[in-house]
């Protein structure tokens, strides 16, 4: 896995692709350890599924980014506004 720092000084991704990536992984980190500390079942499919959303978001970036496809790029560019 490489650093933060090597991911931000890629050259490959648009900036607010690594930005976006980068908010969404430290979300996803939080609901991880909101999903260990919950002790009711339904919180935490609710967590779970929040998680799979964020996680859908980047696959789909990840996506848009290698077909360079605009139009799913700026699909994605305004999931990650949302999210």
């Amino acid at each position: 896995m490489i650093g933060f720092k090597d991911f931000i000084s890629e050259g490959s991704y648009p900036l607010w692709v690594k930005a976006a990536t980068a908010g969404m992984v430290l979300k996803i980190r939080n609901l991880s350890n909101q999903i260990e500390k919950e002790t009711d079942p339904v919180k935490q499919n609710i967590l779970i599924s929040r998680q799979n959303n964020l996680i859908s978001y980047i696959e789909g970036l990840g996506i848009a980014v290698s077909t360079d496809d605009k139009k799913l790029m700026s699909r994605m560019r305004g999931i990650g506004k949302r999210s």
